[in-house]
């Protein structure tokens, strides 16, 4: 049961933890708001938390990146006593804070923070010493360039607010700008991080070090008790008084003036500390700090001017205005003067493709200079080939495999000639016919189906222009039956195949000769003529052979000479008036099985087993049924000779 226990409690903490990546920076400060009697003074206690608003926590366990709310702030008096419960002070504001780098020479930098003010009303009585006002926090932004272990480096905010052998009726010093920094590596920067007393105390800045305190969320709620002097874990060479390097370093003045120029890039916090002091006493009232992250951007930009070398206006409108684009490497507000050679000239702040109307045709030289005046300034320039209105098109009469299909090359060009037509008829290596002249082309297809025809120009202008289009080629396959015996007096159903519209001829002997299966019935030889077409135009033609004979009947020669003169060289019977075959076997003299089939057309080819089989007489035996439904059954021989 005690195990149990200590496993639940440990879980428990497991699950409180939450680090606070996202707080790059704060303060702490107070306002007096008079007496409550009694000798009890009312104040306000503001808290400024400030977040990086494009920090996303992604897969890492237990973080935040939204600010908490509400927070928990400690007072403390002088002996380090807590006075009262933690307070639990609520966002009452937050705004966002972006700066953007503004400079035609340099490479658009955002930094994009958030602040929330948190608010709350407290009252104390006068005390010896003061109390101190605290909020610490786990953890600081990730990858710091100037502390160690940043993810897990905490951060401590407070305020004193001065006990009575000073002056409790004090409201502290705060600082007044919010603003988010963008800093540009190698460059000198200048920032106005000064601070303000409503009771116009004397003060004084310096660079301090930053405060550690808070490691977990569980630790926010019974921070730490004074005094606080606990500091970062700074890497060499960075210190609280030296946070960034640079040359010069980074510095503030005792107008709260930051200033200087820093040498490398990264994310580095800065603790700035002002003293206000009794301007009557000269007492020190109280220190306030405030921890800011000024981010060091690499901002170099190569300026570079750049559009297309030569610019080909060869569209299907006849009109001449031209559509240009920049492809230009520029600052943030870089201008861009365009001069278009023909006596007119524009200066345009974006990289948006605009169009320029010229007053006619030709070549003009184009030139583009970004950044004119400046110091980073560069241009290039480029020609435009204004000759307009090449309308490429071309129709097909034809669309039946095996008849020639016409192409005809309708294209226009306004301002000037065709030189070159090149057509791909949509056959991979095939020849691509090429004409500078003739405006058609007839082709072939032997196979139906689809192809992607492309007709490509080229003019006297140096304009070029492609269109393809699919085309459908229609083919029929006629097919008219198998040549047939038939015995006299016997009906034949015929069963054409290969289109949509049938035509037979001549009609003798037939049912319908409209149709796919017309009935032939008949005693004489006769060959019929098929013609089969398509709703697209397409035909094709076929036919098929009846001989009729006297039966039911089979006739089976008595003899074969397989030698491959092409006379008589398979065995094979003809049936007449047979409408079923079970077998038809052939045995050699010693009773072997040397072939068998149900196909009289197939026949004998005098092998066994692919070798030639041996001058001899063979047996043959045939069962099947006639057109009346009797079984038949016949025997015989054949001879095999060479």
């Amino acid at each position: 049961m005690y195990r149990f226990l200590i496993l639940a409690i440990c879980c428990t903490f497991v699950h409180v933890r939450a680090d606070a990546y996202h707080i790059i920076g704060g303060e702490i400060y107070y306002a007096y708001l008079g007496t409550a009697g009694d000798g009890i003074f009312r104040y306000e206690i503001v808290l400024k938390l400030y977040r990086d608003a494009d920090f996303t926590c992604g897969p890492i366990q237990g973080c935040l990146d939204h600010f908490e709310n509400p927070v928990p702030v400690n007072i403390y008096n002088a002996s380090g006593f807590r006075v009262m419960n933690a307070r639990q002070l609520y966002i009452r504001e937050t705004k966002p804070l972006r700066d953007t780098l503004k400079n035609p020479c340099l490479a658009p930098r955002t930094q994009n923070l958030e602040v929330a003010y948190y608010r709350d009303t407290v009252e104390l009585p006068a005390s010896y010493g003061g109390y101190y006002v605290t909020y610490q926090r786990c953890c600081r932004g990730e990858k710091l360039a100037n502390i160690y272990d940043s993810e897990h480096e905490g951060s401590t905010f407070y305020t004193v607010i001065p006990g009575s052998e000073k002056r409790p009726t004090n409201s502290s010093v705060y600082f007044k700008h919010d603003g988010a920094i963008v800093i540009c590596n190698s460059l000198p920067f200048t920032f106005d991080y000064s601070a303000y007393d409503p009771d116009g105390d004397s003060l004084t800045y310096n660079l301090c070090n930053a405060l550690t305190g808070g490691s977990t969320r569980s630790e926010g709620v019974g921070s730490n008790p004074p005094p606080y002097n606990s500091i970062v874990n700074y890497v060499t060479p960075y210190s609280g008084a030296n946070p960034m390097g640079g040359a010069p370093q980074i510095s503030i003045d005792n107008h709260g003036i930051l200033r200087g120029t820093p040498n490398r890039e990264g994310k580095y916090v800065i603790s700035v500390c002002v003293s206000e002091y009794d301007r009557r006493t000269k007492i020190l009232l109280g220190t306030h700090q405030k921890d800011l992250l000024l981010t060091v951007f690499n901002c170099k930009t190569n300026i570079q001017a750049g559009f297309p070398s030569v610019l080909m206006n060869c569209v299907a409108s006849p009109e001449l205005s031209v559509t240009i684009p920049n492809y230009s490497n520029a600052g943030f507000t870089s201008s861009y003067y365009w001069d278009f050679g023909d006596g007119t000239d524009t200066i345009t702040f974006d990289k948006t493709v605009f169009n320029h109307l010229y007053p006619d045709t030709g070549v003009y030289e184009l030139k583009l200079v970004v950044n004119r005046g400046l110091s980073c300034t560069d241009s290039v320039t480029g020609f435009v080939h204004n000759y307009p209105g090449l309308n490429a098109d071309f129709t097909v009469q034809g669309l039946c495999r095996g008849e020639p299909i016409l192409f005809n090359d309708i294209s226009s060009y306004t301002y000037g000639k065709i030189t070159s037509r090149r057509w791909d008829i949509g056959i991979p290596d095939a020849p691509q016919p090429t004409s500078a002249v003739s405006t058609q082309l007839n082709y072939i297809y032997h196979d139906g189906g689809k192809y992607t025809v492309t007709l490509s120009l080229l003019t006297d202008r140096s304009c070029s222009a492609t269109i393809s289009k699919e085309i459908t080629v229609y083919e029929v396959n006629p097919f008219a039956g198998n040549d047939t015996i038939l015995a006299k007096g016997q009906s034949l159903q015929l069963n054409a195949t290969g289109g949509e519209f049938y035509a037979w001829s001549p009609p003798d002997g037939l049912n319908n000769i409209n149709v796919a299966n017309p009935v032939a019935s008949g005693n004489r030889d006769i060959t019929y003529l098929l013609k089969v077409s398509n709703s697209q135009g397409c035909f094709g033609y076929d036919s098929i052979n009846v001989k009729y004979y006297v039966g039911p009947e089979v006739y089976i020669p008595t003899a074969f000479s397989p030698n491959g003169d092409g006379q008589n060289d398979r065995f094979r019977f003809i049936p007449v008036g047979i409408t079923e075959y079970e077998y038809f076997r052939i045995f050699n003299r010693w009773g072997q099985e040397v072939y068998s089939s149900t196909d009289f057309r197939q026949g004998w080819d005098g092998t066994i087993k692919g070798m030639p089989a041996p001058v001899d007489t063979y047996i043959w035996i045939l069962a099947g049924k006639d057109l009346t439904g009797k079984s038949i059954l016949k025997k015989g021989t054949v001879t095999l000779v060479k």
